[in-house]
């Protein structure tokens, strides 16, 4: 069962020119919902929005907090933060779909939380995450949720395109550390589906996009939310830390689904490029990371009639 905790955050207090009064600052009033699947940060008034986020791969709650600084500001604009320790997927089954939609849904209801202002989004692994189970509850009618918007960071959207880039790692054999990813991710898609080469229906079906058939089924649910694809394609750090193309790259086939969705006219779709904005919380340099976003920028989108 979720522990509550009811936080009550004061300001000093502020004199006026005059000293004449005083005015009591107060900054805004949340209340913690702590678990292990999840904590939830609403205001004690009604939130203005939900804003959900899943972490990359490897990540929990604690990395998310730490790589994505998005509470504050959050707070201050009376919008409710949903962080989930949901990881470790590069897609979702149709029961993971379901239990996910299942949980989102219970907690949205028990902490009377807005439904119809639903932002979902997050960093690699995590973006396939958002994009999938957003597209999925808006198929679904038995879900009284709401998704309105939906964000990618740097996500890795075609699996398909994923297992021929680290084919090209291992026979490059420069990185140990993109050696290492591209063994395992490898056999990872064969063990799942096979080798594209001879099944790529099996790729399609469970891809957010696949580049070499324009497969964007997996997506037709968002032609009327809000989609923002953040990426920072800087080709020179690749080059240099790794020895990848362009084409080897998120930002690469996360452009071209850019280009696809558009030419499907997909209401609302945004490819937010960055440069020089990725760096991890340790300071390392790297335009796979969670900073490439401004945070002020996705408030006021969410916020945005």
């Amino acid at each position: 069962m979720a522990r509550i905790y009811i936080l009550f955050i004061f300001l000093g207090f502020f004199s006026c020119k005059n000293n004449k009064t005083q005015e009591k600052s107060i900054e805004p009033q949340i209340s913690e919902v702590i678990s292990e699947n999840y904590e939830l940060y609403k205001p004690l008034k009604q939130a203005k929005a939900v804003l959900i986020l899943f972490g990359g791969y490897p990540e929990n709650i604690e990395d998310i907090k730490r790589e994505f600084k998005i509470l504050e500001v959050s707070k201050e604009n009376d919008i409710a933060v949903l962080y989930l320790n949901y990881n470790k997927k590069l897609w979702l089954e149709e029961n993971e779909k379901h239990l996910l939609a299942e949980m989102l849904q219970e907690i949205i209801k028990e902490n009377k939380l807005p439904n119809d202002a639903i932002f979902i989004g997050g960093f690699s692994s995590g973006g396939v995450v958002s994009l999938s189970i957003s597209n999925y509850i808006l198929s679904m009618d038995q879900f009284n949720i709401n998704p309105k918007g939906v964000f990618i960071i740097d996500s890795p959207i075609d699996l398909a395109a994923l297992y021929y880039s680290s084919e090209k790692n291992i026979e490059r054999d420069f990185s140990k550390t993109a050696i290492q990813e591209s063994n395992w991710i490898i056999k990872t898609l064969e063990n799942a589906f096979g080798n594209p080469n001879d099944s790529l229906s099996n790729y399609e079906n469970k891809s957010l996009f696949t580049y070499k058939s324009n497969h964007t089924l997996n997506l037709q649910n968002l032609k009327n939310t809000k989609i923002r694809l953040y990426t920072e394609p800087d080709t020179i750090w690749w080059k240099k830390n790794r020895m990848a193309g362009f084409d080897q790259t998120n930002a690469y086939y996360i452009k071209n689904l850019e280009v696809s969705l558009k030419e499907q006219k997909f209401k609302n779709v945004e490819y937010i490029a960055t440069n020089n904005k990725g760096y991890r919380a340790n300071g390392e340099r790297h335009p796979h990371s969670w900073s490439i976003v401004d945070k002020k920028d996705l408030i006021n989108w969410i916020l945005e009639k």
